[in-house]
């Protein structure tokens, strides 16, 4: 059987990922200030014109979900290219009306379409998509798939932890006040958060990059031990030197057995601020 797999652009995806594993994308969009719309397409030029655009605006945009019929497209797309049914992978719908847009469109259609609501977001679900294209490439069947994939995240083997770090955006989206903008910059003030239960919880303040990497680990190890095998994308908004601080310190404590680094795309980006640095983890074994 024939099964495409596709994501949404806030899995923000490793570009090679999506031709290795046969991994589709379908654009969320950013609405700017002055009307215009532009889709959260992925690729590495339309992410770093993004960077530097969002530094220099005074208010932060908002987003949007796709459509019920941007998703038909895709589906009956899928169809014409020879697949025999698609497996969706969608950003958390605490988050976003993105899962309802799939699920809608999913009727609308006659190739079967399974949608999965992540409870997750940005480059963790990734991670569950490429696993769902190992076990198919085995033999599996797409619901001996996807009960697998239940039960793992019922374990919490996918999550995602990251820090919020440019007070700057924090207060041109109005999360925070001037003073306290002006106050996080200046003590270097990191916003730590994870995802739990499809939402976005922020655990912890620290101050500097150091500590922010030390308390994303700390929350790493509530459930998983050192010396666990893990796989893991580490993703970043404009900083890549930040990412790769982080996993040169995770490696020290946990057996990563694959990894790999991607840009957070336009939406994430707008949502969490430049500067962002986290990872996806996949916990592939835990050490007892």
């Amino acid at each position: 059987m024939k099964v495409k797999i596709l994501v949404d652009s806030t899995a923000d995806i490793p570009f090679s990922w999506m031709e290795k594993y046969d991994i589709d994308s379908i654009p969320l969009y950013v609405v700017w200030g002055d009307g215009t719309t532009e889709p959260d397409e992925r690729t590495p030029e339309e992410i770093e014109s993004f960077y530097r655009r969002i530094k220099e605006i005074t208010s932060v945009p908002k987003t949007s979900q796709p459509s019920v019929e941007d998703f038909k497209k895709k589906y009956l797309r899928y169809k014409e290219e020879g697949y025999d049914a698609v497996l969706v992978f969608t950003i958390s719908s605490k988050l976003s009306g993105t899962y309802n847009s799939a699920v809608l469109a999913s009727r609308e259609v006659d190739i079967p379409v399974h949608v999965v609501d992540t409870l997750l977001a940005s480059g963790v679900i990734s991670l569950p998509a490429r696993s769902a294209r190992e076990m198919l490439n085995k033999g599996l069947s797409i619901e001996e798939t996807l009960k697998k994939l239940e039960e793992r995240m019922k374990k919490s083997d996918f999550k995602a932890i990251f820090y919020v770090s440019d007070f700057n955006y924090l207060v041109k989206g109005g999360r925070v006040t001037k003073f306290q903008g002006f106050v996080g910059n200046l003590l270097k003030i990191r916003v730590c958060l994870h995802i739990r239960d499809g939402e976005l919880i922020p655990y912890r303040k620290v101050r500097g990059d150091k500590r922010a990497i030390e308390a994303l680990i700390e929350k790493l190890r509530e459930d998983t031990p050192d010396g666990s095998k893990l796989r893991v994308v580490g993703v970043h908004a404009d900083n890549e030197a930040g990412v790769v601080d982080l996993l040169n310190i995770l490696r020290k404590s946990y057996d990563v057995v694959d990894e790999i680094i991607s840009p957070m795309g336009k939406v994430i980006t707008t949502h969490v601020g430049p500067g962002t640095v986290g990872f996806g983890i996949e916990v592939l074994e835990r050490k007892i």
